[in-house]
């Protein structure tokens, strides 16, 4: 993609995913890394190693009058206000998930930006993810028919990761951390408002936030959706399990292994046979018989977009339009203020959004 310049940007908060996008960035065209601030001094050295100047203070970072990004990449509880200050300072922010704690600071940012004119946007990188583009892609394409539920799940045995995940006050938990990217990919699979949501968070491993959580979402048009994040499964549950008129396919981690099981319309419907199952027999849960049913594996789809970093830099340029709009990461977290109220209240939520 060709652009008129080389964005320069500074990341503020050289942790794990500040110094993974350092190196995403160095893949990118059309834009480079010109610094980092950090105050934790290692974090500073490790910049330094890596051939980026560093600054004293997030203050300096905003007073370079070279820095045309900052790329926020700090604890959850600042990112309101490092945000707007980088914002009003007249640099474009990109700003790590969850963007904010509570949907009401987003909309702060957003006219922050609108007040700026500045661009505005947040990393939810895993809509790039392949598992995900190939349920979109069986959405889209009714590989299973018309779709009336799925189950979403990420799983894990090695509890909270870090320190300040664990800390309340740091927008810790797993529902902000986990939670956010797949809701955020299920609300890109369907058009339809939500209808209600009923959750449950975990709390098994005594942390003041959750370790996990299982939200069902009911859509206006009928599709139901299980959620669900964990940190204390030693044996997981499949990454996508997905029903539709004309059969099933199931993701069974991010290797993609899977399978697509559809019906075989070519041939006339074969009454199953019983089974012995237990003490019993049954002829219900009996499996379909091999000739009425078509067998597929899971089959990579092309992605055609730009990456996050391309199209941030077609934003600017004024040749795209943002892959990840302010509005859908607003709903994603107004769905996740629903999941709260919801497991605070021990109740269904109904709710139209």
């Amino acid at each position: 993609m060709e652009n008129n310049k080389t964005y320069r940007l500074v990341i503020a908060g050289f942790g794990g995913m500040g110094s993974y996008h350092g190196q995403l960035v160095e893949q990118a065209g059309g834009i480079a890394v010109h610094g980092v601030y950090d105050p934790i001094e290692y974090r500073m050295e490790l910049a330094r190693s890596r051939g980026f100047q560093t600054y004293d203070s997030f203050e300096a970072v905003l007073e370079d009058s070279e820095v045309d990004i900052v790329l926020i990449a700090t604890p959850n509880d600042v990112h309101k206000e490092l945000s707007i200050r980088a914002l009003q300072a007249g640099k474009h922010v990109i700003c790590e998930k969850p963007v904010t704690i509570e949907s009401a600071e987003l909309t702060e940012i957003m006219q922050a930006a609108k007040q700026a004119n500045r661009v505005f946007t947040v990393h939810q990188n895993r809509r790039w993810d392949e598992d995900f583009l190939i349920v979109k892609d069986l959405f889209d394409k009714k590989k299973v028919g018309d779709i009336f539920h799925l189950e979403s799940r990420v799983q894990g045995a090695n509890g909270i990761p870090g320190d300040w995940r664990q800390l309340k006050a740091y927008g810790g938990g797993m529902l902000l951390d986990w939670g956010v990217h797949l809701l955020d990919q299920l609300l890109l699979l369907t058009d339809s408002q939500i209808h209600s949501v009923h959750a449950e968070l975990s709390y098994i491993l005594g942390t003041e936030v959750d370790d996990g959580f299982t939200a069902t979402i009911k859509f206006k048009d009928g599709l139901t959706a299980v959620i669900e994040v964990g940190t204390t499964n030693f044996v997981k549950l499949p990454r996508w399990y997905v029903k539709g008129t004309e059969g099933t396919a199931v993701i069974r981690d991010w290797d993609l292994s899977g399978e697509i099981v559809t019906r075989n319309r070519e041939v006339e419907h074969v009454e199953p046979k019983p089974i012995q199952a237990g003490k019993g027999l049954t002829k219900t849960m009996a499996p379909p018989s091999e000739e009425s049913t078509l067998r597929a594996a899971i089959e990579r789809v092309e992605d055609l977009s730009d990456s996050f970093y391309d199209n941030f830099v077609a934003v600017l340029e004024g040749t795209s339009t943002t892959a990840v709009p302010n509005s859908e990461v607003h709903r994603v977290l107004t769905l996740i203020e629903t999941i709260f109220e919801s497991a605070a209240s021990e109740s269904v939520i109904v709710k139209e959004f």
